[in-house]
């Protein structure tokens, strides 16, 4: 059975990692422009720092004998980033090259301790993570992304998720890029602290968008970079697509996005309660396959997921 196909089938959620963005940066104090890990793809120190990142879920995936979903560097990776990091999209498209090929060297050194292990090639928003844009078309957004999807049907990866989308119209543009290219896709929304996309969408509304319009449906779809305590109420037992929820990762602190943007030191809430909070999750949603984090999570909120969610029948 292939990985993603051993994903799809489990009756154990597979783990993943967390905010690596924000433990690089306020725990590591590493330096890059826009929020972009992916520029420290050549710097040493990083490099060591994000094998100590990883390393750490994975022994926890391997405690726990879960399989596990890998993700790259590469949330900053789209072409349109190129400019304000001060590259040019050739230098960026290698940077997600080498990004995948660091996952792999991980992977290979995880086989047989861990399994399965997915690629996950990771893409972000083209604009801000937490603003609508100027809503592109899909076919606008479709052909921003395709370099990058490109590169990463081109290295092997086993599948796409598109973190952090604001509108439906961008996860709509990356799902058919991925299709172009036969890679599966999940979709990856964020909402604001009244579980209601930056474009003012409802998640229920985002998805059915998504799925109507796409020329192949995502795997499935997850909410990241909101706080449980955000997108919770809106999950309603028993309505259609909720079904449609296969991953969560959510932020460890209660603050809106604005207030994330503006903040100084690192919010990483209560691990404790983060994992209560998911197990309490579990029976809304049927259908999660994956669980990490986001913003201002580790190995330790991770790790309390597994440990809270692992007394509910459903883990």
């Amino acid at each position: 059975m292939k990985p993603i196909e051993q994903l799809m089938n489990s009756d154990k959620f597979f783990l993943t990692d967390g905010g690596m963005e924000t433990w690089l940066f306020f725990v590591e104090e590493l330096e890059a422009p826009e929020f972009a890990a992916i520029t420290l793809m050549r710097d040493e120190k990083a490099r060591r720092a994000m094998r100590h990142y990883f390393d750490r879920f994975l022994s926890l995936a391997e405690k726990e004998k879960r399989g596990y979903v890998l993700d790259t560097n590469t949330w900053r990776g789209c072409i349109n980033w190129a400019e304000k990091l001060g590259l040019d999209q050739a230098e960026l498209l290698d940077l997600s090259r080498e990004a995948i090929a660091f996952a792999k060297e991980i992977k290979r050194d995880w086989q047989g301790k861990v399994a399965p292990i997915l690629i996950n090639a990771v893409v972000g928003p083209a604009g801000d993570a937490y603003q609508p844009g100027s809503m592109s078309s899909a076919a606008e957004v479709e052909r921003i992304h395709q370099p990058q999807i490109s590169a990463f049907a081109e290295c092997g990866v086993d599948m796409v998720s598109a973190i952090t989308m604001t509108n439906s119209a961008e996860a709509i543009g990356i799902a058919n890029a991925a299709a172009s290219v036969n890679l599966p896709c999940v979709i990856s929304f964020t909402v604001e602290t009244d579980a209601s996309l930056p474009s003012g969408e409802s998640l229920a509304k985002a998805i059915e968008n998504v799925d109507q319009a796409v020329k192949r449906a995502p795997l499935y779809y997850m909410v990241n970079c909101a706080h449980p305590d955000h997108f919770a109420p809106a999950i309603q037992r028993g309505e259609s697509w909720v079904q449609r929820i296969g991953g969560l990762r959510a932020n460890a602190s209660r603050l809106s996005h604005e207030e994330l943007d503006n903040a100084e030191t690192l919010d990483d809430g209560n691990p404790i309660e983060f994992g209560q909070l998911h197990r309490d999750l579990l029976s809304l949603l049927p259908n999660l396959r994956v669980i990490g984090g986001c913003c201002g999570t580790d190995h330790r909120h991770v790790g309390c997921v597994v440990e809270s969610c692992a007394k509910h029948k459903a883990a």
